[in-house]
């Protein structure tokens, strides 16, 4: 059994007009619920062997206050997550090495979202925002499914949760 957790970084900060969007950082309410959010993974004892995590500051920095609370995950910064359509999302997991049973991956929307919906199968997308909506900043997906990484295809994984901070606090 395989676990992927799709986070989607804590909100961002537009105070600094003309920064390049790569740099924004997060602002002081993403910053709070990052917090938020690294408690509920360490109570619910989510240990990803492997972070893939968008080069984005805010990506980063969402990651930061979770990775203090992990015991030792491979970190792996990939500036292909930021900000690409879903489907470019398949070829980082499938490159998964087998070893990893638990994955998280730290992204962006609008292709967290498409990938989360394409990705679970048929009794449980209706736990995911609908495809008309979006998937909330730092909100966490969590899938499970049997098989290998190379070999997960659209509609296979099942959502074991969907959970936003403001359900934490």
């Amino acid at each position: 059994m395989k676990t992927l957790h799709l986070l989607r970084h804590a909100k961002s900060s537009w105070k600094q007009a003309g920064l390049d969007d790569h740099e924004r950082p997060l602002s002081k309410r993403g910053v709070a619920t990052a917090r938020v959010m690294a408690k509920h993974m360490h109570r619910t004892e989510i240990e990803p062997d492997i972070v893939l995590c968008s080069t984005a500051v805010r990506a980063r920095e969402t990651l930061e206050p979770i990775a203090k609370r992990l015991k030792s995950p491979k970190v792996l910064f990939k500036r292909g997550i930021y900000e690409v359509p879903g489907r470019q999302l398949w070829k980082y997991v499938r490159a998964l090495p087998e070893r990893a049973d638990t994955v998280l991956m730290i992204g962006h929307n609008p292709g967290l979202h498409d990938f989360a919906l394409t990705l679970s199968d048929h009794d449980s997308v209706a736990f995911l925002p609908p495809p008309e909506g979006k998937f909330p900043t730092v909100a966490l997906a969590t899938f499970s499914f049997d098989g290998q990484w190379k070999d997960l295809r659209p509609r296979t994984a099942h959502v074991m949760s969907f959970v936003q901070p403001r359900e934490l606090r």
